[in-house]
């Protein structure tokens, strides 16, 4: 009869002592920005949030009678705000499409691919108010201008993200096309956009949730939409109407997400 010696433990793998020292640096530095950020964010001011019980039961008392006499106006102005959304995540597809192609290092060369990725960084780094106070003084007030903003700022998150799918493709496909003789194009119609196709719509997607609230921002600056009655509605201290428009806000927007989600299910 043999004896079978007891089994050592098992232990958890030890990870390299660099990346535990970069981690350490990494959460240490992350702690010591909240600790310095602690004073110029005012968190100190959270207290008031209690103190002035007053001023928040007041304004807690309209949106709990929401106003919806105006209800169609309501829809109406968002249904603008959508169709301002769609346009924009449409254009911005536009521009996202060739910019993510060339923006991809398994595509273009270096000096084709390091201008247009800056030239993303340029165009997302931009806010939509500022972009859209510029296209207010080209094309006037009015939606368009909220349209063309939502689609440059849209335009350049789109690209990114679609050039970070392009690199990460599997290059069997790719080089199959090739060995047929195909020409570079051709290779990236066939190759590179249908293993891309299904991430870039659910990306395309995202963005169009997004923009969907984005849209309700621009109405600050006159660029139309049920924003614009939004903020009229909170300078007025109208807060019986600006819970009603939240509401249809909410509504909308979750609509919109349930429906994505049911197009990205098929997809992916």
């Amino acid at each position: 009869m043999t004896s079978s010696s007891p089994s050592a433990p098992l232990l958890p793998p030890t990870r390299p002592l660099g990346q535990r020292l970069f981690d350490l640096a990494l959460w240490g530095g992350i702690i010591v920005m909240l600790i310095v950020s602690f004073g110029p964010a005012e968190i100190s001011k959270f207290p008031l949030l209690f103190a002035n019980s007053e001023n928040m039961r007041q304004f807690a008392s309209g949106f709990l009678h929401p106003d919806f006499s105006g209800w169609r106006d309501l829809i109406g102005k968002m249904w603008l705000t959508i169709q301002m959304a769609l346009w924009g995540t449409s254009l911005a597809i536009v521009l996202a499409v060739p910019m993510g192609l060339l923006g991809a290092r398994n595509v273009a060369p270096p000096f084709i691919q390091l201008p247009v990725r800056r030239a993303m960084d340029l165009i997302r780094s931009v806010p939509d108010l500022v972009i859209g106070t510029a296209f207010l003084v080209a094309v006037g007030l009015g939606p368009f201008a909220g349209v063309l903003a939502l689609s440059l700022n849209t335009g350049g998150v789109l690209a990114k993200l679609f050039a970070e799918a392009v690199e990460s493709i599997d290059r069997g496909p790719v080089e199959g096309v090739r060995a047929t003789g195909a020409a570079p194009l051709q290779e990236v119609v066939w190759g590179v956009i249908p293993q891309v196709a299904p991430l870039w719509t659910s990306y395309a997607l995202y963005r169009f949730e997004s923009n969907s609230r984005s849209a309700t921002v621009l109405g600050l600056i006159g660029a139309g939409g049920i924003g614009q009655i939004l903020f009229d509605s909170m300078n007025s201290f109208n807060y019986s109407l600006t819970a009603a428009i939240s509401i249809v806000i909410v509504v909308a927007v979750t609509l919109i997400d349930l429906l994505s989600q049911t197009i990205r299910s098929r997809l992916l």
